[in-house]
């Protein structure tokens, strides 16, 4: 009787480790993913945005040059998308005061980082000045659903008083990666 207990227990552990194996070649080829796009992508894709950032785009001259961009643009956009795990899902942007020297846009974000939903919502302020020109994010706010996530309410916080996206969405990432992992370890014992 003893021995079909033991034999049940050790049974159920090479499951376990086979599933634990399992896990980590999974996670393996998710890393793999990340560079598979070569260098040589990512620089085209970086210097996309930056030229429609820093408005050099030239002038488009029929549509379809401009239905050219659009698909380059959407292209691009899947690329870090896929990249970077982060998905957005709806984007709205208002003028709310507008001046000669400065504007400001109230954008609201919505999107999921793996199963991990989020939204934004922020003040993107704008000032010209002969040389340059200098943005800055605030009124930073950050819904995320508390529950079973509620572990990165003190890391939101920070990041809503310093008002840095860039780390938001590189911890975000990381953690909704995590936590997909976790999930699917947990699965196994429920």
């Amino acid at each position: 009787m003893e021995d079909n207990i033991f034999q049940v227990y050790e049974d159920e552990i090479r499951s376990l480790e086979e599933e634990i194996e399992m896990l980590v070649e999974k996670y393996e080829e998710r890393q793999q993913e990340s560079t598979f796009y070569s260098d040589e992508e990512i620089l085209m894709s970086i210097k996309s945005f930056h030229k429609e950032f820093q408005g050099e785009s030239k002038e488009h001259e029929s549509p379809s040059d401009l239905k050219a961009q659009l698909e380059s643009l959407e292209t691009d956009l899947s690329f870090l998308m896929k990249f970077t795990g982060i998905w957005f899902t709806r984007h709205s942007k208002k003028t709310v005061e507008k001046s000669g020297s400065r504007t400001i846009q109230k954008h609201r974000l919505a999107g999921h980082c793996h199963s991990l939903p989020f939204q934004l919502e922020f003040h993107l302020l704008e000032t010209k000045n002969k040389e340059s020109v200098s943005t800055v994010i605030t009124n930073l706010n950050i819904i995320m659903e508390s529950g079973e996530y509620s572990d990165v309410s003190k890391f939101v916080s920070s990041v809503e008083e310093s008002g840095n996206l860039l780390l938001f969405f590189r911890s975000l990432s990381s953690y909704a990666e995590w936590c997909e992992h976790r999930r699917c370890t947990f699965l196994h014992f429920k």
